[in-house]
C-alpha cells in the first residue's frame, strides 16, 4: 500500500485527531469519514443467538439457490434435446 503526504491546517488536524479512536490510524479515520468501510466495523454487532439465526438463514438461502440452479440446468438440458 502506498502513502501520500498532505498538508492540513492545525485546526483540521485537531479535528481529525479528535475523531480518531485509540486503535485507529489517521487513514482509518479518513476512510471511515469518506465512506470506505471495513468488515471489521461489524465485529460484535450481533449477539451469538442472532449470529446463529443469521447463519441458518444464509444456509437456507444458499440451499434454495442451489436447488434453483440445478432445476434451471435440467430445464436447459431438456430444451436442448
Amino acid at each position: 500500500m502506498g502513502s501520500k503526504n498532505i498538508s492540513i491546517s492545525d485546526e483540521a488536524y485537531a479535528r481529525l485527531a479528535a475523531l480518531k479512536g485509540a486503535n485507529e490510524s489517521f487513514t482509518d479515520v479518513v476512510n471511515r469519514l469518506t465512506g470506505k468501510s471495513s468488515l471489521m466495523e461489524l465485529a460484535g454487532v450481533l449477539n451469538e443467538e442472532d449470529a446463529e439465526a443469521l447463519r441458518g438463514a444464509v444456509a437456507e438461502l444458499r440451499a434454495a439457490s442451489a436447488t434453483r440452479v440445478v432445476s434451471m440446468a435440467e430445464r436447459v438440458r431438456e430444451h436442448a434435446r
